[in-house]
Order: C-alpha cells, then structure tokens, then sequence
C-alpha cells in the first residue's frame, strides 16, 4: 500500500490519463444527474398515485431498480408508474451494468495498471554499479549473450524500450531496465561511464543512433555494434562505435573456412600469439579409421591434437580411440606444423587445387551464403548457391534458382558430387529439413549448418550435421574475447585458450608426470619462458617457477584447473 500513492501520481502525469480521468468524471456526473431526475419524477408519480415518499426513498427506488436488484418493497399501482419502471430498468443496463465498467476499467483501472507496471519496471541501477555490460536489445541472440556473460562472470543489463518487454525478461530472470535508446538520461541511470562495454545489437540505423548517444554521455567506454549492410560500417565508426562486426559475414568466413573442397582443409579457429588453434575434418583422409597412436601424428608433424568434437560434443583425445569420418580434430601448433598435418593427412601426396574439383554446394543466398561464397573464391574453391529468391538470383553464373528442397534444382547444381554442402538459411526448422534431405541423398557428403539458435545445435548434429556453426555463439565468442583481451580466448562455445602461471608446486616438475590433463581436463598447448614461447612443449622439459602456461578446455576444465591449483594458477 506504500507504493500507492506513487503510482497514483505516476499515472497523473501523464496528459492522456488527465483527458481518461476528465472524461470518467463526466461520465460520472451524467450518470448523477440522470439518477436526482429519475428520483424527482418518482416522487410526482407517488403523488398521482396518492403516497408520499421522501427524497432519501426516492433515491433508494431508483439504485435498486438501475441495478436490477429489485427488493420489490416499493412499487408503482398505475401503468404510468410501471412504464417508468421499465425505463428507468433499461437505463440502468446501459448506464450502470455496462458503460459504467467498460468506462472505469478503460479509463481509470487499465491505464492504473500500466502506471502501476511502469514503476515496477526499473529504469535505473544502483549507483555502485561498475564493470558491467549494456545491452541494447531482447531478441534470442541478445539473450543467448546475456546468459553466456553472466556464465562467465560478467555481470549484464538488457536495455528494452517496452515496458512489459522489460518485465516480461525479468519474470525470466535477466536482469533488464527500460528506457529509450536515444535519450542520453537513459545511459546515465545505467551508469554508462562506469560500464564495461556497450553492445548494440539492433538494425543499422539504430545502432547508429544508439553509439551517437552513447557518445554524450561518455567518449570512453567500448561501444561494440553489430553492422548488417558493407555501407554501415563507416557510418557506425564515424557515430562513436569502437568496434563495429558484420556478425553474418564472420560466420559465413568461418563456414567457409570448414570445407573439404577436393584438397584437406584445416581451419583456423583461434590466434594466440604464434600459437594456432585450427579445425580438421578427418573425413577423406588417411586418419579415418585410424587411431591417434597408430597414425603417429604428434611424432610426425609436432602438432597437437587437444580434443575432438563428436556431433556436437567436445571431448579430450584418446590415443586408442578410432577416429571415424564424422570426427572433427582441434589441432594446436604453429603455422608451420598446421600445414604439415595437411600434407600428412592428405596420405603424403601433394595436395590438389581446390578449385580443379567439383563446386561447393551453399543453400541460401542471404548475406551468410554470399559471405562463405566470397571466403570459398578467396580460397581457390568453386561453388554454387541454390536460391529460390528472384531478387538474389539476377546476373550470377554462380547461382542455381529454385527451391533447396527440390531434388530436381539440388541435381542442377551438383549435390550429387559437391564434397561438401553449406546450409545457410536464417530458418532452423528449414536448416534441420534440409540436413535431413542432403544426408538422405549423400550419405557421405560434408554437411556444415548453420544455427540461428544454440539450442537447435544438437538437434542439426542429430539430423546428419557433421559441423553446426552458431550464430548466436559467434556473438558471444566475439565480445568475450574483446572483454578480456590477451587472457582469454574462446575458440568455439565453451572451448577456450587462457593463460596461467606456472602453479607452485609443479615448479621443476616434468609436464608428463603434472597430471594437469589427467586431474583438470585441460592440455597445456605452449609455455611461454624467459627464451620465448614453446608451441607444444616436450613433455618430458621440467617446468620452471617463472614460466606461463597457455592452456585450451572447455570452461569446466578451465574452473577444475583453477580450483585444483588455487591461486598460484591465478598469479
């Protein structure tokens, strides 16, 4: 009850609720008047009749019959008394059973409802509040990013301009503020000078504003956007975006990246320093069907083999575990042992031109699909489009027009001998059918989808995807590597490189016997010393005090590795 007042005052200021009340006043007023006149000629048909009532009975009579309560204590003998009755009974359904609610609850009660939900709805965060990261939009990726955040110790406010939007996302437990997105004030209850980052992940145009208006308020915090078209680029810059991503052209690249082509393809996935953490299909090599240890891989090449993805799940590397065609390697080394693991899984041969072997096939012609198509041309691959879109399938030699789902149109373009196949749609339910379709027809093509959603990533692994790149965890992968620069690097959702001085007590100690990977789950893929860094260390090279180690796991491993070592893991 404390909060009534407040809310009532609320609703006040607004002009259109003084014009609702002034009008329920009328109403109101009207409906009195109409009751002191039914009452008046009460009292002159009485007379008529011969009986006397007085004012206080004049006004009971005529509450009881508007509100078709009827007692039946007094009524009329004559037929002019009964003929008022009547009138007086229906205008009291009109007037008191149904304007007289829809009225209140349209001009009083809804309009006191929304004020209500709007004091609910915070627009402001305490004024501790520091290191934080604003994110202005509630669609499924910014969630996705506000879950991911929160994960991984980044605390994280949604910015909605709807109220019950705003609501609506704290019932679900995100932490959420309303306010408009080009109102400076909105930025300064968020404690935007205080904040960690500012990621704006609307269309081009609002962004634009969003960062113009950030920019008011503070000229030194992050501002990350997200730009959809080539021309946007520029003019977020130039409105005060730090760092501005095509986010559907990233993860056409990295589609792209992934392909078998008609040569054996490792893709890089990750930087850290001189060390590369890459990606390698054994699908069409000599490992298929083969075991780590009897490929003789480390000893071959140096390179590193640091997990292995299984439809979808990451995994640590078995020595004696047959590697089978759906098996995707995490290779880490250097450059010079990336491409010599190439070589060796290619069987020794020299690897062929790429683009000598049969095209490429990318279903969907949106800007993911014409961004892996401009990655595959850089690369020397051929490919094909399949899109049923008129509008995208002018003037291009590349593109096949017609339906994805038609076996007519895929035989067209080459389904039946393209070494891999590139979904690409926006839709899930449309990449999940035609995973489905594509593995129908080629059992043994490479199929690489792509996810709008992470929770659709299992259920494409399942329809036949041998790689599902998500959209949403590009996103995530992007801004946390951003947030935490040369400390952390998240390859792919939950698999990441960090840094970490040597524990104490494993100073003199050899990696072979530190059970780090036995004990945490995580591989030490280089140690950086006084010399440099070592990619891939020997294991059998005693550690020193002062060494750092580069490791890769997933974010488990990571919390096992800090939790076993304690704070001399953490420096």
């Amino acid at each position: 009850m404390k909060f009534l007042p407040s809310q009532i005052a609320y609703l006040f200021q607004s002009g259109a609720a003084r014009r609702n009340m002034r009008f329920l006043l009328k109403f109101i007023g009207m409906l009195l008047v109409v009751i002191a006149l039914y009452s008046v000629v009460f009292h002159f048909i009485m007379a008529q009749e011969g009986r006397d009532h007085s004012w206080i009975t004049g006004f009971y009579w005529t509450l009881t019959v508007m509100s078709t309560l009827g007692f039946g204590d007094i009524t009329f003998q004559s037929d002019l008394g009964r003929l008022f009755s009547i009138v007086v009974l229906l205008s009291g359904i009109i007037f008191l059973l149904v304007m007289l609610p829809f009225t209140f609850i349209q001009f009083f009660y809804a309009p006191w409802l929304e004020a209500q939900a709007r004091a609910r709805a915070p627009r402001e965060l305490p004024p501790g509040t520091r290191n934080h990261v604003i994110i202005a939009g509630s669609d499924p990726t910014a969630l996705n990013l506000a879950d991911k955040l929160t994960r991984y110790g980044h605390s994280c406010v949604l910015l909605c301009p709807d109220v019950q939007r705003t609501l609506e996302l704290h019932d679900q437990g995100y932490t959420a503020a309303v306010g408009d997105h080009d109102d400076p004030e909105t930025y300064r209850r968020l404690r935007t000078r205080q904040a960690a980052m500012i990621v704006a992940l609307d269309s081009d145009v609002r962004n634009t504003n969003i960062s113009f208006t950030v920019r008011e308020v503070s000229a030194e915090v992050p501002v990350v956007s997200k730009a959809d078209q080539d021309e946007s680029v520029d003019i977020l810059s130039l409105a005060g975006s730090t760092h501005v991503f095509q986010f559907t052209r990233l993860l056409g690249h990295a589609l792209a990246r992934r392909a078998l082509g008609a040569s054996v393809r490792s893709g890089i996935i990750g930087r850290f320093d001189n060390l590369l953490v890459a990606e390698a299909p054994v699908m069409r090599t000599s490992l298929a069907g083969r075991t780590l240890r009897e490929s003789g891989l480390r000893g071959a090449v140096g390179v590193n083999v640091v997990g292995v993805w299984e439809r979808g799940q990451f995994r640590l590397p078995s020595p004696d575990a047959p590697l089978s065609a759906s098996t995707v390697l995490v290779l880490a080394g250097s450059e010079a042992q990336i491409e010599a693991f190439e070589h060796f899984a290619a069987g020794g041969q020299d690897v062929p031109d790429a683009a000598e072997g049969s095209p490429v096939l990318i279903l969907g012609g949106g800007r993911v699909g014409k961004a892996a198509a401009e990655q595959l041309a850089a690369q020397g691959m051929a490919y094909r489009i399949v899109e049923k879109n008129p509008k995208l399938t002018q003037d291009d030699a590349h593109i096949v027009a017609g339906s994805a789902a038609d076996l007519e149109v895929l035989e067209r373009a080459g389904i039946r001998t393209a070494p891999s196949v590139f979904i690409t749609t926006h839709d899930d339910d449309m990449n999940i059918y035609l995973t489905i379709y594509c593995r129908r027809l080629r059992p043994d093509i490479q199929i690489i989808s792509r996810a709008t959603l992470d929770r659709n990533i299992g259920i494409l692994h399942t329809a036949g995807a041998d790689l599902v790149l998500s959209h949403a965890s590009l996103v995530v992968n992007t801004l946390v590597n951003l947030l935490s620069p040369g400390k952390v690097l998240m390859l792919t959702e939950g698999l990441n490189i960090f840094r970490a001085p040597l524990p104490r007590a494993l100073a003199g100690q050899p990696l072979l016997t530190s059970g780090i990977r036995d004990g945490t789950g995580c591989s030490v893929v280089a140690v950086r010393s006084r010399d440099g860094m070592v990619v891939n260390p020997d294991p059998a090279r005693p550690l020193d005090k002062e060494d750092e180690l580069i490791l890769i796991g997933d974010s488990a491993a990571e919390k096992c590795f800090m939790e076993r070592f304690g704070s001399g893991a953490q420096g």
